[in-house]
């Protein structure tokens, strides 16, 4: 199938210039994407402009990742009602490097395919670039009247903004045109791809290279990416869900994934991995079969969470959420690694306890009662170990029962349940 039908039926496609299917059904066509720099890895809402490079490259084009080294030193005024913060040189090459590591879970940049995927950085050119040089050579090709015509400069300048807008972030789309000019003369790049926020900027490139570079530049934007409530994607109460397993844990973002709703799970699972259009086709009806099992969720889950971190995590990600839905074992709790299980029980009440304290004979009673406060007295403990209703590490226990080291988990913690929802994570300092 071709690029921009791929494109087409998994709902990936909001604006495309004329001539662009064309262009590419004739030629090997290199595109890029532009991402910004500012933090030391990718979260979910790349992914939408990573996964049209993965379609690009399997369709045997050449996709381009552009870092914006120089316009992330400046800000995109595209959707954003502030100016972003400025970094300098050294933290956006850390930035880079770190990215690219992520980008080659999706992309080939290795092999010797005359597709394979570049990385570029536009702060390479713009470094050289004097202010007076750049104001002759491009500034002049560009009216001001035309910048003011972009939607993401009128609303910046409208009565809604109360912050306006610098003259640095309005030569952004003057910059971010150059890119597309600079890679159309030094690769022979035809086409730029992004979120449908970008259309402006990335028309100004086609303008510059029809004006300057006497040649012809190509735009598709993907539609923004929102949930069934209208809500941003990529967003939860804590923030970002990064791809970076340090600041989103494997088992945050497969749970991220698996607990979208009906709706979104439909979107998302065309727009996020490469499964075929029958392959999707048998998953959706599967899932209307029996939706309380949740088909759809654990396919979309269990892929992309796989591409992004490993097989290894997915499983652990898998046998977590077990435990925190009743069906874990003592087993299993106990090969978790100390980030998955500060991970599944977050949020839970926590306990400090002296590890001196598990130099002798702690009963469990004590425990529960004295040492930390699970229970509100020994005999509420008592009573509820009577009851059964008390797990240590997932285990049933009785009043009779010594807390000693051989029940931390990680060396460091135990998980206490009373009844059937109440987790408390008792760590030993």
């Amino acid at each position: 199938m071709s690029f921009i039908k791929e494109l087409q039926w998994r709902g990936m496609i909001h604006d495309m210039m004329p001539g662009t299917e064309e262009l590419m059904e004739k030629e090997l066509t290199s595109a890029y994407v532009g991402i910004d720099p500012t933090a030391d890895s990718l979260h979910i809402g790349h992914l939408v402009g990573v996964m049209m490079l993965k379609h690009l490259q399997v369709a045997g084009h050449k996709p381009f990742a552009l870092v914006g080294g120089a316009t992330g030193m400046i800000g995109d005024p595209s959707g954003k009602s502030e100016e972003r913060n400025l970094l300098d040189e050294k933290v956006l090459r850390h930035n880079q490097e770190c990215l690219k590591k992520q980008l080659a879970k999706f992309l080939d940049f290795e092999s010797d395919a005359p597709n394979k995927a570049e990385l570029v950085n536009n702060y390479d050119w713009m470094k050289d670039f004097s202010f007076l040089n750049f104001a002759r050579d491009i500034g002049k090709h560009i009216t001001v009247n035309y910048m003011m015509s972009k939607d993401s400069v009128k609303k910046r300048l409208s009565a809604e903004s109360k912050h306006g807008m610098s003259f640095t972030e309005f030569t952004y789309q003057l910059i971010q045109g150059y890119d597309f000019l600079h890679l159309y003369r030094e690769y022979g790049l035809k086409l730029q791809m992004g979120g449908s926020d970008q259309w402006g900027n990335i028309v100004t490139g086609t303008e510059l290279i029809r004006r300057i570079g006497g040649g012809e530049g190509f735009a598709l934007t993907c539609p923004l990416i929102t949930k069934a409530d209208g809500s941003k994607f990529g967003k939860t109460e804590s923030g970002n869900v990064w791809l970076d397993p340090e600041k989103t844990s494997p088992y945050h973002f497969y749970q991220f994934w698996l607990n979208v709703s009906d709706e979104d799970a439909e979107k998302y699972i065309k727009i996020f991995t490469l499964f075929s259009e029958q392959e999707i086709k048998d998953l959706v009806e599967k899932h209307a079969e029996a939706p309380h099992l949740r088909e759809l969720q654990k396919a979309l889950a269990k892929d992309i969470t796989i591409r992004v971190h490993s097989e290894e995590d997915f499983n652990a990600a898998v046998e977590a959420s077990q435990i925190l839905f009743g069906k874990g074992t003592t087993e299993s709790l106990k090969k978790l690694d100390e980030r998955t299980l500060l991970s599944v029980f977050e949020g839970v009440p926590q306990f400090d306890i002296n590890k001196n304290d598990l130099d002798g004979s702690l009963g469990v009673i004590d425990f529960l009662a004295e040492k930390t406060s699970i229970f509100a007295s020994k005999g509420e403990a008592r009573r509820m170990l009577k009851d059964n209703g008390v797990s240590i590490n997932k285990e049933k226990v009785k009043d009779s029962k010594e807390i000693s080291k051989e029940d931390l988990l990680n060396e460091k913690y135990i998980l206490v349940q009373k009844g059937k929802k109440n987790y408390f994570l008792v760590k030993v300092i």
